[in-house]
């Protein structure tokens, strides 16, 4: 039987991927990281897009190149088709669209978050369905109640910021250079995480909330500040390890009760945050307390790229669950 061949093209903010994946299983994953982004604290769009046009076809071709594969053995193109950055979206779209009719193969939109919480099927030791994931990113926070590769239900979300915004502004508060989230996660290992106390949101259901912990940490050290220029710099660790927990804390308070709530007992971590050491830890810790299943992805399939897009891409093709090559690119979309 002949092999189904998925090549899919990530590019939803700043990261240009590509991947190959061969009847599921990942054959070749390539991301060209965007460093322009880096003096101006921040994504900037236009930027962003520009620079996906220029890394989307040596990336492509690497990812081919690496899989061993040519247009004529490829039974599918998946693309991120929402959510993300339009100018970003549009890049990888309009490529995948070109592919998908030059080839005469399927086109397939995968939603990115979906993607992130099948990243955990990449798994050698994959978790057996039904199971939750913790799916923590820049711009998303959420629990989701996966029940089989397309069947998720999101039980609770964030209502204002997600956990990995409250990481950068934390760390800009600090000093620390964007992307601040990893450099908070370097210096809690050095730091006592008990050290200082920030809030913790109190929101119903198992939805987040962390525009609260980020006023905590503002006026704590504005007031700290105040009465010594130099309290920042005297107590970064323990001010980053202190960030940290209390971010960690909030986010597996509610998975907890997700558990409790669903019996669900093999538990995931997904999306960039999950790539924080502190975080990966503290589940594990949880996993052990509570006698769960825990599994998270290895770094590289953590933060934005193709190979989540292509396993997604995969079961979707053996669905048929084809996209017409007038699908639109969103900025946000449900579910």
């Amino acid at each position: 039987m002949k092999p189904v061949v998925i090549l899919a093209i990530e590019s939803s903010c700043d990261e240009t991927s590509a991947a190959v994946c061969i009847d599921g299983t990942i054959a070749s994953n390539i991301i060209a990281t965007q460093q322009i982004h880096e003096q101006y604290g921040g994504v900037v769009p236009e930027l962003a897009s520009r620079a996906h046009m220029q890394h989307i076809v040596p990336t492509v071709q690497a990812a081919m190149e690496e899989a061993g594969m040519d247009g004529s053995q490829i039974s599918g193109v998946a693309f991120t088709q929402a959510p993300g950055l339009i100018g970003s979206l549009l890049v990888g779209a309009q490529f995948a669209k070109s592919l998908s009719l030059a080839w005469q193969v399927p086109l397939l939109a995968v939603h990115h978050m979906q993607a992130h919480v099948l990243a955990n099927l990449l798994l050698e030791n994959k978790p057996t369905f039904p199971f939750l994931c913790l799916t923590v990113s820049g711009g998303h926070t959420q629990i989701v109640l996966c029940k089989s590769p397309l069947d998720m239900q999101v039980l609770g979300e964030t209502i204002d910021d997600a956990a990995g915004e409250a990481f950068d502004k934390a760390a800009k508060l600090l000093g620390l250079p964007y992307p601040g989230g990893p450099l908070i996660d370097k210096y809690a290992t050095e730091g006592n995480a008990t050290a200082f106390k920030f809030a913790k949101p109190n929101v119903p259901d198992l939805n987040y909330s962390f525009s609260g912990f980020k006023t905590s940490v503002l006026y704590f050290l504005q007031q700290q500040t105040q009465l010594n220029p130099l309290f920042i710099e005297q107590n970064l660790a323990d001010l980053c390890a202190s960030v940290q927990a209390t971010i960690i804390d909030i986010l597996l308070q509610k998975i907890v009760k997700a558990a409790k709530q669903t019996g669900v007992k093999n538990i995931c971590l997904a999306g960039g945050v999950s790539a924080n050491k502190g975080l990966r830890a503290a589940i594990e810790l949880y996993g052990k307390k509570y006698h769960w299943q825990t599994f998270v992805p290895p770094f590289e399939y953590c933060t934005d790229n193709a190979a989540m897009i292509a396993i997604t891409g995969y079961y979707k093709f053996l669905e048929n669950k084809f996209s017409p090559l007038q699908t639109g690119v969103e900025a946000r979309a449900v579910w």
